[in-house]
């Protein structure tokens, strides 16, 4: 947890009508996935234009205390060495923080080495759901002890091999379970392995990233019906993983250009990005922005804002950012089928609601939506939940209402540690240097 100075953020006066070429990372998601695949690879492997955060620095971390596994940070990315075709877990426990994805992708990751692995997480990673793929594995033939709440972390697992090569798991509380397995499942001697997932796929687009990325490294993986897939196990073939720029952390300036009404131009992601994030950008264009898409970049033009009625599932990660637009445009906005947002870092769609009440918004929450009644607004103190979104969406609302202080503006350092100096170059570019 952070404890930094809180930032007072003032209204943008300026509006300079040049476009803004916005510097966004590497993406968090892919990272993580990168990071998991290099870890399979024998031999040197390069993950290049990979983000550098506290999340992804855990799970490097993680899969370096693994005996055969070196993980270090490079100048763009990381260098994982394997030296041993089955590694040993690691001598104490891998503590993920608060990194929910990297803690989910090392549960099963620890089932391939040799020996007793204890994977564990600050106290609200501990309180987050972990049953799903606990109880998956346990079914395939493994064992796994939770030390303290069952379904939750602290968990012990003990490497060995599952004993059927058709496995289920619960697809309705987080998509993360479903490419955790998928990932191990390419790493068993044997296949091919069918996965089956009960129940709706959550944040589908997250499952379909893993999939564009294991292809890109030469793994077959596929999915074969609307709830099925199939792994052929294998070793992934490219020496270097290269990471896309990242759809959740360029969603703030999207945002930003949409309630300023400026332009804003994303490089390095395009309209056949895998990134379920980037519906973002048509969402905004259904609010009455200007889009371009190009194969490899993005250009938003910020318009006056008009409510809209829209499904989020695909796009979780970006819902706050759509909110704070909402909060400033013409009409009632309602975001729904949501519910997952309440097993996250923190419970957003109760922290979006909280701290839009706060500057004096109109908000309704249920249990899987949000509805958006736009008011003026004003300045107030922003609760950042030890949520890093909390604290860059309310950031870039903070663009176009006066007042707005963020509480712990240092918790960004999870997903997007520059993101205080690169909306000083948004403002320093309209003119507020």
């Amino acid at each position: 947890m952070t404890n930094s100075k809180p930032k007072r953020i003032s209204r943008l006066e300026g509006r300079n009508s040049e476009t803004y070429v916005a510097a966004i990372p590497g993406s968090k998601s892919y990272t993580n996935r990168a990071l998991v695949i290099a870890a399979m690879r024998m031999g040197t492997t390069h993950v290049t234009n990979g983000l550098i955060c506290d999340d992804t620095v855990r799970l490097a971390k993680a899969l370096d205390s693994f005996v055969g596994l070196s993980v270090t940070q490079t100048d763009d990315g990381f260098r994982v060495e394997r030296s041993q075709e089955r590694v040993g877990a690691p001598a104490g426990p891998c503590d993920m923080g608060g990194a929910g994805t990297p803690a989910r992708f090392m549960l099963a990751f620890a089932a391939s080495a040799e020996g007793e692995t204890v994977v564990t997480g600050n106290a609200r990673l501990c309180e987050r759901p972990m049953g799903d793929i606990l109880d998956a594995m346990r079914n395939m033939g493994l064992t796994v002890d939770c030390e303290g709440t069952d379904g939750c972390l602290p968990a012990r697992v003990h490497g060995g091999a599952p004993t059927t090569k058709e496995w289920k798991i619960r697809g309705d509380v987080s998509s993360q379970f479903t490419s955790s397995l998928i990932l191990y499942a390419s790493q068993q001697a044997e296949g091919p392995i069918s996965i089956h997932v009960e129940g709706t796929i959550v944040s589908r687009p997250y499952v379909e990233m893993t999939l564009s990325m294991m292809g890109k490294c030469g793994l077959r993986a596929e999915r074969t019906s609307d709830r099925d897939f199939v792994v052929h196990p294998g070793a992934p073939q490219s020496d270097t993983v290269a990471v896309e720029v990242d759809a959740s952390g360029m969603s703030y300036y999207l945002a930003a250009a949409a309630i300023t009404q400026t332009t804003v131009e994303i490089r390095g992601i395009g309209g056949d990005s895998a990134q379920g994030d980037v519906g973002l950008a048509r969402a905004f264009e259904s609010m009455g922005c200007e889009l371009t898409v190009g194969d490899d970049f993005l250009r938003l033009t910020g318009k006056p804002l008009r409510g809209i009625e829209i499904d989020m599932d695909t796009m979780p990660d970006v819902v706050m950012s759509l909110a704070m637009a909402a909060a400033v445009a013409e009409g009632t906005t309602k975001v729904v089928n949501i519910a997952n947002l309440r097993v996250k870092e923190c419970d957003r769609i109760h922290a979006t609601a909280a701290e839009l009440t706060k500057l004096g918004g109109n908000v309704e929450e249920g249990e899987d939506f949000l509805v958006i009644h736009p008011q003026p607004l004003s300045g107030a103190s922003i609760h950042c939940y030890d949520d890093h979104r909390v604290a860059m969406a309310f950031g870039t609302l903070g663009l176009v209402v006066d007042g707005v202080e963020i509480e712990d503006p240092d918790c960004v350092v999870k997903s997007f540690p520059n993101f205080w100096d690169e909306m000083a170059r948004f403002r320093a570019h309209h003119g507020e240097g």
